[in-house]
């Protein structure tokens, strides 16, 4: 298995050099994916980069959209160039929010910028397409995939994934607040007391157990569902009310603490049992996914007509499907009286502390990666061995290869 190479020995012109000889130069190019408006890293992570040997460029204009001008990069160290080539082309790592693969409309248009050797973080979608990881295998490129940061204490601070998830669950809870008729707190006033708005969160994961927590600060009662039984303390803990129904899920959650697939017998019974609580509901959010599967239906056309008019459902796993049956991704539409939230990429929609929080969780990781000025890929570490999806022409990753049935490697990767 060929690593990326840093410095010098890999750089094939002259005017590719942006740095000194022995250091790992890290590019960010602008996002290219329509309306996205956050950056791989804010000026504040730069200096953390630059100790531990290594060098920034970024293209022009890259963190604007998210409020972080040239000139505040410039003032942390970090080398601004006018275009994306000279990025890719001057880079030994290149860092982008959404990656080829993620960006499945711009996204393939990087391709021919790559180079043999070079390493690439990101979002990747590493279990959407197989054709697109073949692609950027066969450019040569070490690729490394943030959603695949293990869910371990010695991982957490890489995160993407969840920090995401965190400004999504956030947003989630405004959105629904901006469209609802309802007051969200409880107010006493001269013309008599408004009761607070009801918000339930179907999925108490990171996105969720936020949506709780904004939720509460707004003044509403929240309650929760998730069929991991280990998340009723975590949503008590928020003040959240925890409801249980009278069914078990079969293995509920994986080894990374992900909920696992179950058959329809069991959401079947789930969305029945859910009916009466959903049709209670002002608000529901929904945030139900299953990495690498498309999201179960867990809220019906009945279930949306049984609401009353003016709640709201707010969908989180609209790209993956939908947890509700009426969602279009990326749409809002009014069914029965109810709006139907299909939302999607809601972390671009508050740049400034998303692209911070996702700047350091790339920081931690490359810190962890380089070490003195060089790349140390030891395929023993369980972060480096799970997040490497392509590398020396090959998607490596065993999980993404079981997941598209590729054949086994050839002895040597």
């Amino acid at each position: 298995m060929k690593p990326f190479l840093a410095g010098a020995a890999r750089r094939s012109a002259p005017e590719a050099r942006h740095g000194k000889d022995d250091s790992v130069i890290v590019g960010v190019p602008k996002e290219s994916y329509p309306g996205e408006r956050r950056v791989a890293l804010v000026p504040l992570v730069i200096p953390n980069l630059t100790k531990a040997g290594m060098e920034v460029i970024l293209e022009a204009g890259a963190g604007e959209q998210a409020g972080y001008p040239d000139a505040a990069y410039v003032d942390k160290g970090a080398k601004i160039v006018a275009d994306r080539a000279t990025v890719f082309r001057s880079a030994d790592v290149v860092l982008q929010v959404l990656c080829y693969g993620s960006n499945d409309v711009t996204g393939k248009a990087d391709v021919p910028l790559y180079k043999s050797g070079q390493a690439l973080i990101g979002f990747l979608r590493p279990f959407g397409s197989g054709e697109v990881l073949q692609q950027i295998a066969h450019a040569g490129v070490t690729a490394f995939s943030v959603e695949l940061i293990p869910r371990t204490t010695r991982a957490q601070s890489m995160d993407a994934l969840s920090s995401m998830a965190t400004v999504c669950g956030y947003k989630a809870v405004l959105l629904a607040a901006e469209i609802s008729p309802r007051i969200f707190p409880m107010m006493t006033t001269a013309a008599g007391t408004i009761t607070p708005a009801r918000v339930f969160v179907i999925g108490a994961g990171v996105a969720g157990l936020q949506a709780i927590s904004t939720a509460r600060r707004l003044g509403a009662v929240a309650s929760a569902y998730d069929m991991r039984p280990a998340a009723k303390e975590q949503v008590q803990s928020l003040g959240g009310r925890f409801i249980e129904l009278p069914i078990e899920a079969q293995n509920a959650q994986d080894a990374r603490g992900y909920g696992t697939v179950q058959d329809e017998t069991f959401y079947a019974r789930q969305r029945e049992l859910l009916t009466r609580i959903v049709a209670e509901s002002d608000i529901v959010i929904s945030a139900a996914v299953i990495p690498g599967k498309k999201s179960p239906v867990l809220i019906t056309a009945d279930m949306v007509k049984g609401m009353s008019p003016g709640s709201v459902i707010v969908d989180l796993a609209a790209e993956r499907g939908g947890n509700c049956e009426l969602t279009r991704m990326g749409e809002t539409v009014n069914v029965h009286g109810v709006a139907i939230i299909g939302a999607i990429n809601l972390a671009s929609s508050v740049p400034y502390h998303a692209s911070q929080m996702y700047a350091r969780n790339l920081t931690t990781f490359l810190t962890y990666m380089v070490k003195d000025g060089k790349p140390q890929l030891n395929m023993q570490d369980e972060i480096i061995r799970e997040t490497m999806i392509t590398s020396g022409g090959e998607v490596v990753n065993a999980r993404v290869r079981e997941f598209f049935k590729l054949p086994a490697l050839a002895t040597g990767h």
